[in-house]
């Protein structure tokens, strides 16, 4: 990394990135003012009182009614919010999300910044202001998202089969499939890397979460898995710009025709076909970190709804990306184009760039700029790089061993 050589010049740069970003976060974003944190605030409150979480919604910006669309068990996980004030809920909320921004970027760069003996604490601060700038990122602390909290979960798992500990990996895949559906994705990848145990152990936990929510709660959960579970209507438009995802450009397309169910699930056979080739031939060199990137970037191409929050998913492919780029060893031509392909889908990904299409997405350049982040996916899916056995490791030990077990 270059940059200042003296601790004093590393401390007045940190400081002032630290308050320049801290000031564009303060008045240049769009504030979603913690819309989904007082969706779940506001369901528990009335699932305490009324004895039903289903049935309540409140209106959103784009016109639609938004209730809780998360499982059975996501509500008992957040029945403790109902303790809390508002304000003390908002603060729970964005200590939460830094915590597990903490926690991402020591397993994301950490090996990184070990690897090429840059100053520590200097890395995690340009890390972590450039973390932030990330729209997921934002919209996620903005709307008091659960997105960053489920992928701490996914990628403890990562880290366990990473670092040697594989026989106690799949209860954070587990919890995070059971309180939301996407994750369970990630229980494929670990069939495909033939991780038995940890598969079974992921949907054992799955199971018994979502068993334990169907003790507690039964109405609730009859609800969800026979009739809100199928309601697409309650999630969102799904030709709503902020939807990045397959049935998105779908929507968008053909608005104010439904999509084709037909074509869809063409759309997401051809994805998952070529994320298990991918994922296997990163099996094949012993490149954990990007099977679990690529894993994360299928879940949200494959979703019905991918809203711009939900792509923190992309970054571990985006991380991926840059470190191949880093590498000593790769032709220097080679590296100059990843990372300068890592930049430009560093610029997008903070830019916001689809809102400039909120409300008009047809022609060309609707059709092309409506969708960049979705665009973003699929060249991440068919291009990122993988590391062979004797690269290191982006989430604990190294080298990769030639083959997993």
């Amino acid at each position: 990394m270059t940059g200042p050589t003296t601790s004093r010049g590393r401390l007045v740069l940190a400081l002032a990135l630290t308050v320049a970003v801290a000031l564009f976060l303060a008045f240049v974003p769009l504030h979603r003012h913690w819309f989904d944190l007082n969706v779940y605030y506001d369901a528990v409150g009335h699932w305490l009182r009324d004895g039903r979480i289903y049935d309540f919604t409140i209106p959103g910006a784009d016109g639609a009614d938004y209730g809780f669309t998360y499982p059975p068990f996501a509500a008992l996980c957040m029945l403790p919010m109902a303790l809390f004030t508002w304000l003390a809920a908002i603060t729970l909320s964005m200590v939460l999300n830094v915590a597990a921004s903490a926690i991402l970027l020591t397993w994301l760069i950490g090996p990184i910044v070990r690897r090429h003996g840059w100053n520590k604490w200097f890395a995690f601060v340009v890390a972590a202001c450039l973390f932030v700038l990330l729209e997921p990122v934002r919209d996620t602390f903005s709307f008091g998202q659960v997105n960053l909290l489920l992928l701490v979960l996914v990628f403890f798992d990562a880290w366990l089969l990473s670092t040697g500990h594989g026989r106690f990996a799949g209860c954070g895949i587990g919890l995070a499939a059971a309180i939301k559906l996407t994750p369970a994705i990630f229980i494929g990848y670990l069939l495909i890397t033939r991780r038995w145990r940890a598969a079974a152990t992921a949907t054992g936990t799955a199971a018994a979460a979502t068993l334990l929510a169907l003790a507690v709660a039964p109405g609730a959960s009859r609800v969800y898995w026979t009739e809100a579970l199928w309601d697409t209507d309650r999630i969102g438009v799904l030709s709503y710009v902020s939807n990045q995802s397959w049935e998105g450009v779908l929507a968008r397309l053909f608005d104010p025709v439904p999509p084709s169910g037909v074509v869809w699930a063409l759309g997401v056979l051809a994805v998952l076909a070529v994320w298990a080739h991918r994922v296997r031939c990163a099996v094949a060199v012993g490149d954990e970190r990007a099977g679990f990137a690529l894993t994360g970037v299928t879940a949200c191409l494959i979703s019905p709804i991918t809203w711009v929050h939900h792509l923190v998913w992309l970054i571990p492919a985006l991380a991926v990306l840059v470190d191949s780029g880093l590498r000593p060893d790769a032709p220097p031509a080679r590296r100059r184009l990843l990372l300068q392909v890592g930049a430009v889908v560093y610029v997008l990904l903070c830019s916001s760039v689809v809102w400039l299409w909120r409300f008009d997405s047809t022609g060309v350049d609707g059709f092309l700029g409506s969708n960049t982040y979705v665009w973003i996916c699929l060249g991440l899916l068919i291009a990122l790089p993988l590391r062979g056995a004797r690269s290191a490791t982006m989430l604990g030990q190294e080298p990769y061993p030639a083959r997993i077990p």
